[in-house]
């Protein structure tokens, strides 16, 4: 890939399953006008529509959590297909939203060349003891981002967070860590981590801006759920060269202005 320079460092944006639909014409607006200056990298979850696609999505046995305190959707072949469904459902309306507004778009499945992952943890808390499962879950271990063809402003990549693991097999991922790790993949300026709360909160009080020092502390200490992964998350694509990572709920241009959300950056 021919690197990209500062004034066409695309933006990756990690879009949150759970606030996807409930974002608005005017959020959408604000980000075709911020992707026909810069290239578009958009990452999404699926959590809520899949809840929404079957019952079992919505119990507690759905969600497996291994040894180290890791939380993990139990995924076997029926899911990933499920997956597939609810993505592809999901992908149609935000390409649509996209070129409604004049930016043109494609949709490419992470497993298809992009996104590769490692041996998967075995071992997961199960009925109150700790079971050997096979789980279609790896960590990321490679992003190869020739799989996105055309970077450039006015053209955006919405990208379904699935990988392939050493033996071929096609695996869930964490979409906020996907989004971390293409945003290194890519040269990406800015990360934007678009979820349903407005900015990161410390003993009940709003973080503007934080170093990924102290996020990290905070993630290991009193970070909990989500959040824990996002903040997770903003540290690898720190690390893996991105300029800073931005965690709220309002439109990119204000998230990036550092008008509203949090803002977390290396020193």
């Amino acid at each position: 890939m021919t690197a990209a320079g500062p004034r066409t460092a695309p933006t990756v944006v990690k879009l949150g399953g759970s606030c996807l639909e409930d974002l608005a014409d005017s959020w959408w607006d604000d980000l075709a006008e911020h992707g026909g200056t810069r290239p578009l990298v958009l990452v999404h979850g699926w959590s809520k529509p899949l809840r929404k696609l079957g019952p079992r999505y919505r119990e507690p046995s759905a969600i497996l959590r291994d040894r180290y305190g890791n939380q993990s959707r139990w995924t076997t072949p029926e899911v990933i297909a499920d997956i597939k469904t609810v993505s592809a459902e999901l992908g149609e309306d935000v390409l649509g939203r996209l070129e409604a507004r004049g930016i043109t778009a494609e949709r490419v499945l992470g497993s298809d060349g992009l996104v590769t992952a490692g041996p998967g943890e075995r071992l997961w808390w199960k009925d109150k003891q700790l079971v050997e499962l096979e789980n279609l879950v790896g960590p990321i271990t490679d992003v190869d981002a020739s799989a996105l063809k055309n970077l450039q402003p006015g053209h955006a990549h919405l990208v379904t967070p699935l990988a392939r693991d050493t033996e071929g097999r096609e695996v869930n991922t964490d979409g906020d860590r996907a989004a971390a790790a293409v945003a290194g993949a890519v040269g990406a300026r800015d990360l934007v981590l678009v979820t349903d709360v407005a900015h990161l909160l410390i003993d009940g009080e709003p973080v503007r801006e934080i170093s990924a020092d102290a996020a990290a502390a905070f993630r290991d200490k009193g970070a909990t759920g989500g959040m824990r992964k996002k903040l997770r998350a903003a540290g690898e694509a720190l690390e893996r060269g991105a300029g800073r990572v931005v965690i709220g709920s309002a439109p990119v241009s204000e998230l990036l202005s550092g008008r509203a959300g949090t803002v977390i950056t290396r020193t």
